[in-house]
């Protein structure tokens, strides 16, 4: 059928005039490999009016049954041979003109098309019933055109002009029952499809077009005939099968299951999207839209690209009632990834999160506990983060990037999708911002929807989408609006399983009340259903509706009343359950649900789950979780409870909850958040009942370690604030523990949360009311944490001193003697004697146990604390004395995790000795140090580490020190590593571009920490590097402006800022400028200059030694610059005899100008040559460039230009790879001017 009408609609395209439809074939076939020549008379067929149509398998059972031949070609031959009457003799002459033809053309051409649609709907008749039309077929006299049955396999059809019936016997017809057409019932009877015999029908009435009293549903043209035919065929088990139905009460609407209707623009962009981000690069894509636009399912339809291509898609819904802050939804998201690796990939993924984070694991288990499916037989779930660690919002962010980095790439890329972000906040945004905005190596791909007309313009939301362009993140804003009608019209055919073309009144209705929202389409139709308005008619086989009547009742337009009045009329149980759960949030465990129900007040809610879920309104996944199946479903059911008591039934829930899992001291594991989220809505019933306070407070405070235990310090925070504002007045005197529990916790949180003031308030607070020291320390300890570490800003306030003078006070309570002052005799002989006591116990000690003296853990830490402060506010001498008695009370009292910190930054001030300091490392072995790995590294690889070994071994520990760091919490330690990784990178040479890179990368980080120092240290580091690639002429930056006074001796960035003007002078050859900064750098304090210092000190007594020697050669400050000289080379001598790969070339080359100036050819060769091979050697690319640099000018000041040209070439090599285009060019100036023979 659908062939002929395919044949009839394009022979009307012919082109030639002179064609007429007098023949026709159609082949269908279950292959399409049949030739038409096997087939008697086709080929006497034009070639345009010849059709194959492949069958689709499911046809064969309803045209030929089960034994059809596979190659035979199904279906019967009908030829109609029509009498054409000729014209009556006493017709009237048509009047002549061309408007007159014209019209009658289109009478003629609407003749015809009736003349077809009447005759197709004979061939349908003949086609599915198999017998004549027959002569009563429409009810009328006239005998119908003559048939005849033949038995080729090819469907051949005459098609002439044909008398119609009269209208008026037409219409009698149709006004009786549906289906009461003499032929329409005979198909009926037969079981012929509904679909078919209403197609059949609508063409017969297509003859009676112009009548008044004609059907709406009459078809207009073939054309539509055949759109409703491809419908059957594309869909047959919706549109063309008969469903069996009793009737509407028990009859469900047929929606199509995750189709997405009328969003082909929509779906393309956020393919397009994805696809990039799997070339690489993150992006972002935000959709805004009304609740129920289809945002969640247009983002699913990615789900099938993203697995096909080996991703990772996560998933969040935001709560509007959460029982935790948004940050922990965006954590559990990515706690699904371990459990999404494939199996074959799992141990490369392992050994890569373990070489990443080597002693950070604990805290990555700890944040993640899924990464232990990962590691089955090493790692044991009750994982446990060592004290001392506190990881906060920054912490957690910076872990999860480190993790993403790690499982994240073009061909495995993440997908993370947060639902309703309007109940988002900036934590959680700031988590999704650092991933995609990084730039060594992650590749996510975000998407993010939300209620664009539930948000302000100062949402969260908005500033994070500027936050992502300004990082030059590529961001995708896409609005959904409701369907059009056409798709909405689609939609609703799909649901009642009618042509599209009958629907179309109901649509009408539907969109003028929805606006096109899908969601409120959905709630809208089932009410008309649920309302009688539309019922099933199973004479019919199909659903029905009275048009007239729909537009006549008020329906409302508002689908949170559509979904209140249904719910109203729902059993008990039933409203039980959803209130229940909606005061959860959007979710709910279903163990949850059942154990609710062993409460009297609450014993019908699992009897209700069965009805909910039948009906739609929640749904169960795999893991035993209920979700509401719509946010405005769990609105609407949250608004069966009255406003006025929203909170008694939160509170009451909540109690009930309290006494089914906590009772007889049971463990309510994570449920416990969600039973003191319920029962502090009550606060106003739970004051007036004292004893009920306490078990409230308590039951907060094992919320807030709960959360805290989940990383999750903002919720942590909340619940400790909760529980605190329920203690009574004189709780200190009356539940003392609980007080000072209470109050440690939220200081922690506080300080997790940034909230330094409250915290150190809290603190004191607690510090004045604890009865005893040991009550006190862990606060003095966190107070000292806060004021020393968190916040550069407090110690410019002065309150370094007021921890150094706490940390004396608790010393001296600890037994330990405070000295008012030091001396610098009282410090060399506290240097001697710890040494000697080391030299003595150090091997024996160091395979001693454990120490169990908990005083002595307390003292060691601090004697570390008060060693950090008094750095800041007192004399070197003390701190001598800090650090070696922090020594002492270990070598004589045992071992600690404090000792190895203890014994680094001992040796930093005092002594050089590798073995002590390698001793101290080896530590890490045997304690967990987690939370001292990133000072201990900085204070080792950082300070010690490079005089003794090359300094490019301590540069990938420096980056771990500050990945621990901002992992752990110690972000303030963390970026003194990252400041000491690029002073080192630019000592060894490395890359300018990588450096320049690395140093933008820091600074990224920088902005989120706000820390101004390590900024301004960070853009004097970028500014030395931009002069050395090109003279700061496209990378340069100016930080001038940001450090201050230079005059000034107490500005901290003065010593950093005059060391670099002169090693950038120096690379530039401007002498002069570079001898006015280090005599700047050196004055008051030349003396302790040239004694020692940090490898930075070093590097500048190498070039200011450099400089001077090429002062001396043009015989300016002669005597000043011999002093110089030799003052560096005297200093690098004892430098070099400890670490000959970081200083035996600066050596050689000092040695080798100070020779060629005293004209000592051959030793000044020879030592031009060792500085060099050992500055290969070293690793040290630059240096090896500088050194073949002053060869080259040795040579062609002695007039031996060859060489020269050889060692300026070398010099030129080494720049290049260095990435200084400034030494290239001016190198590459020296070998153009030298006036060599061609060919040299």
């Amino acid at each position: 059928a659908y062939g002929i009408v395919e044949v009839l609609n394009r022979s009307k395209k012919l082109e030639n005039d002179e064609i007429r439809i007098d023949n026709f074939a159609v082949s269908v076939l279950k292959k399409p490999t049949r030739p038409w020549d096997d087939i008697k008379g086709v080929g006497m067929i034009s070639s345009g009016l010849t059709l194959i149509i492949e069958e689709p398998p499911y046809l064969s059972d309803l045209l030929e049954g089960d034994n059809s031949d596979v190659q035979k070609i199904v279906g019967r031959c009908l030829e109609v041979e029509q009498i054409s009457a000729p014209p009556s003799e006493n017709s009237a002459v048509p009047p002549a003109g061309n408007g007159y033809f014209a019209g009658m053309d289109v009478l003629a051409a609407v003749a015809e098309e009736n003349n077809h649609c009447h005759l197709f709907a004979r061939l349908l008749y003949e086609l599915f019933v198999c017998e004549p039309f027959p002569d009563n077929a429409l009810g009328a006299d006239q005998a119908p055109p003559q048939k005849r049955a033949k038995p080729n396999n090819v469907l051949s059809h005459n098609l002439f002009s044909h008398k119609l019936p009269s209208r008026k016997n037409f219409m009698d017809t149709l006004a009786e029952r549906p289906f009461r057409i003499p032929c329409i019932v005979r198909m009926q009877d037969l079981g012929i499809p509904a679909s078919i015999c209403l197609m059949t029908q609508n063409l017969l009435e297509y003859a009676l077009r112009g009548d008044g009293r004609q059907s709406d549903n009459a078809y207009d043209s073939l054309g539509v005939v055949g759109e409703d035919l491809h419908l059957l065929l594309l869909d047959p088990d919706r549109f063309l099968f008969d469903n069996e139905k009793k009737g509407t009460e028990n009859t469900q609407l047929l929606y199509r299951s995750g189709k997405l209707y009328g969003r082909d623009r929509e779906k393309t962009l956020i393919s397009d999207a994805f696809c990039r981000v799997s070339r690489g690069k993150s992006e972002a894509f935000f959709i805004g839209g009304f609740s129920g636009s289809g945002k969640t399912m247009l983002v699913n339809s990615l789900t099938d690209a993203v697995n096909v291509i080996g991703g990772y898609m996560i998933k969040h819904k935001f709560d509007p009632m959460p029982r935790e802050e948004p940050i922990a939804g965006v954590i559990s998201a990515f706690n699904q990834i371990c459990l999404m690796i494939k199996d074959s990939a799992r141990p490369a993924i392992a050994k890569k999160i373990w070489d990443e984070f080597g002693f950070d694991f604990n805290l990555l288990m700890k944040l993640l506990p899924n990464v232990n499916v990962l590691f089955p037989d090493f790692v044991s779930s009750g994982t446990t983060v060592k004290a001392g660690v506190t990881m906060n919002a920054r912490s957690v962010c910076f872990t999860l990037l480190r993790f993403v980095r790690l499982i994240s790439s073009p061909r495995h890329p993440v997908m993370l999708f947060l639902d309703d972000m309007q109940w988002a906040d900036s934590t959680a945004l700031d988590v999704v911002h650092s991933i995609l905005s990084d730039t060594r190596g992650s590749c996510m791909f975000f998407v993010g929807t939300y209620r664009d007309n539930e948000v302000r313009v100062d949402h969260d939301i908005f500033n994070f989408i500027e936050r992502l362009e300004i990082s030059n993140v590529r961001t995708t804003k896409l609005h959904l609006a409701g369907l059009n009608q056409h798709d909405l019209n689609t939609m609703i055919s799909d649901a009642l399983c009618l042509y599209p073309r009958i629907c179309k009144s109901l649509t009408d209705i539907v969109f003028q009340k929805t606006k096109g929202n899908p969601f409120f389409m959905l709630e809208f139709v089932q009410s008309l259903k649920s309302r009688g308005l539309l019922r099933y008619n199973f004479h019919q086989k199909r659903w029905v509706w009275n048009e007239g009547m729909l537009r006549g009742e008020t329906i409302t337009d508002n689908v949170l009343h559509l979904l209140h009045s249904k719910m109203s009329c729902l059993h008990r149980n039933v409203q039980t359950l959803l209130t229940v759960m909606a005061c959860f949030g959007s979710s709910t465990n279903e163990t949850v649900v059942h154990r609710l129900s062993e409460s009297p007040h609450f014993s019908g809610v699992r009897n209700g789950m069965a009805e909910a879920l039948s009906d739609g309104f929640i749904r169960k996944d795999e893991e035993g979780c209920l979700h509401f199946a719509h946010d405005k479903v769990r609105e609407a059911a949250y608004n069966l409870i009255h406003y006025s008591a929203k909170k008694q039934f939160h509170y009451n829930l909540g109690k009930v909850l309290y006494s089914l899992f906590l009772g007889e001291g049971n463990d309510a594991g994570d449920t416990i958040l969600l039973i003191a989220g319920q029962i502090n809505h009550g606060k106003e019933w739970i004051i007036g009942d004292q004893d009920f306070r306490i078990a409230v407070a308590e039951l907060n405070m094992k919320a807030g370690k709960k959360a805290i235990d989940g990383c999750d310090h903002k919720t942590a925070y909340s619940y400790l604030r909760f529980a605190i504002s329920l203690l009574p007045n004189d709780h200190w005197e009356s539940h003392y523990d609980l007080s000072l529990s209470l109050s440690f916790l939220f200081s922690s949180a506080a300080n997790s949360t940034c909230q330094y003031n409250e915290a150190e308030q809290m603190i004191r607070k607690t510090l004045e009311m604890a009865r005893c020291l040991e009550d006190q320390l862990p606060s003095y300890l966190l107070l000292s944490q806060i004021l020393l570490l968190v916040s550069p800003v407090l110690q410019a306030q002065g309150k370094v001193k007021d921890v150094y003078d706490t940390c004396s006070t608790i010393l001296t309570e600890l037994g330990e003697s405070i000295p008012e002052s030091n001396t610098l005799a009282m410090a060399s002989t506290q240097i001697v004697e710890t040494i000697n006591t080391y030299e003595k116990v150090g091997d024996k000690w160091l395979k001693g146990e454990k120490t169990v003296d908990k005083t002595l853990h307390k003292t060691l830490q601090f004697y570390n604390v008060i060693s950090l402060a008094a750095y800041f506010c007192k004399s070197h001498s003390m701190l001598v004395h800090f650090v070696s008695k922090a020594v002492q009370l270990s070598l004589q009292r045992g071992l600690s995790e404090h000792t190895a910190l203890a014994l680094i930054r001992y040796l930093f001030i005092f002594s050089i000795r590798s073995r002590i300091a390698k001793d101290a490392m080896s530590l890490q072995e045997r304690f967990d140090l987690t939370a001292v790995i990133p000072d201990l590294y900085f204070n080792f690889y950082g300070r010690i580490a490079w005089r003794f070994e090359p300094l490019q071994a301590g540069i990938d520990k420096l980056r771990q020190g500050f990945e621990a760091g901002l992992s752990s919490g110690n972000a303030d330690m963390g970026l003194h590593c990252a400041i000491q990784v690029i002073k080192n990178t630019i000592c060894i040479g490395a890359n300018l571009s990588s450096i320049l890179e690395e140093i933008g990368y820091y600074l990224q980080i920088l902005e989120t920490y706000q820390s101004e120092m390590g900024r301004t240290f960070l853009l004097i580091f970028r500014e030395t590097v931009s002069t050395l690639i090109d003279n700061g002429k496209a990378t340069g930056i100016d930080a001038t402006p940001l450090v201050g006074d230079l005059d000034d001796q107490k500005n901290k960035f003065r010593d950093s800022v005059l060391y670099h003007s002169a090693i950038r002078c120096y690379w530039l050859g401007h002498t002069e400028r570079c001898r006015y900064y280090s005599e700047k750098c050196m004055k008051g304090v030349e003396q302790t200059f040239w004694q020692g210092g940090n490898i930075t000190a070093y590097v500048a007594k190498f070039f200011i030694g450099l400089n001077s020697l090429d002062l001396l050669k043009k015989n300016k400050h002669i005597d000043r610059s011999s002093q110089v000289s030799r003052l560096a080379i005297a200093a690098l001598k004892g430098a070099a005899v400890n670490s000959d790969s970081n200083f035996t070339n600066k050596l050689r080359l000092l040695e080798a100008e100070q020779q060629s100036l005293a004209e000592r050819h051959w030793k000044a060769i020879d030592l031009y040559h060792a500085s060099i091979t050992s500055a290969k050697r070293s690793g040290l690319i630059h240096e090896q460039g500088l050194a073949c640099e002053k060869a080259g000018f040795y040579f062609k000041r002695v007039r031996q230009n060859e060489k020269a040209l050889q060692y300026f070439q070398q010099a030129c090599d080494c720049y290049q790879a260095w990435g200084s285009s400034m030494k290239v060019a001016f190198i590459q100036n020296e070998l153009d001017g030298l006036n060599l023979p061609n060919g040299i």
